[in-house]
């Protein structure tokens, strides 16, 4: 199996999500699905149902989440140094040249992707666009409404 690249952060969320479902979610379910077997007759009993497949679920959660962990790469971005290159990890500050605009993005895994929060996966058209760019550098990006130039501002390591 080949490694994830994870960031430290993504890992620690990843982590505590699991923590969350085995030691909160997991024991709960077993309480429900108690329960729900208490009222008698299990081939009508929906209670019974819907905690069996949230059990299902949480199950296969936690095994989703146990996989990426042992194959996950984890990446401190604070302990790099790329030179000032966009490598995974690093947080690049870009203006968009049509507009003007000012964008920042964290270059993450797949699985910490939140363009919310402004992360988008190693795998995203941008991300492949910036890696191995520097400060001052245009990059090109095909996005579904045509072509975007941005310029590189400042690459940082958080």
């Amino acid at each position: 199996m080949s490694t994830i690249p994870i960031t430290k952060n993504g890992a620690e969320k990843l982590k505590e999500e699991l923590h969350r479902l085995k030691h909160v979610e997991r024991p709960a379910v077993v309480v429900a699905i108690a329960e729900a077997r208490a009222q008698g007759d299990l081939s009508e009993n929906a209670e019974y149902d819907a905690a069996k497949d949230k059990q299902g679920f949480i199950e296969g959660r936690i095994q989703e989440i146990e996989g990426k962990l042992s194959a996950a790469q984890i990446i401190d971005p604070s302990s790099l140094d790329a030179g000032g290159r966009v490598v995974f990890g690093a947080t690049v500050e870009m203006e968009i040249e049509a507009t003007g605009d000012v964008v920042t993005y964290q270059i993450v895994g797949d699985d910490e992707a939140d363009l919310k929060e402004g992360k988008i996966s190693i795998g995203s058209p941008i991300s492949r666009a910036l890696i191995g760019k520097e400060a001052g550098d245009v990059v090109t990006v095909q996005a579904p409404g045509g072509a975007r130039n941005y310029e590189i501002i400042e690459v940082r390591y958080v």
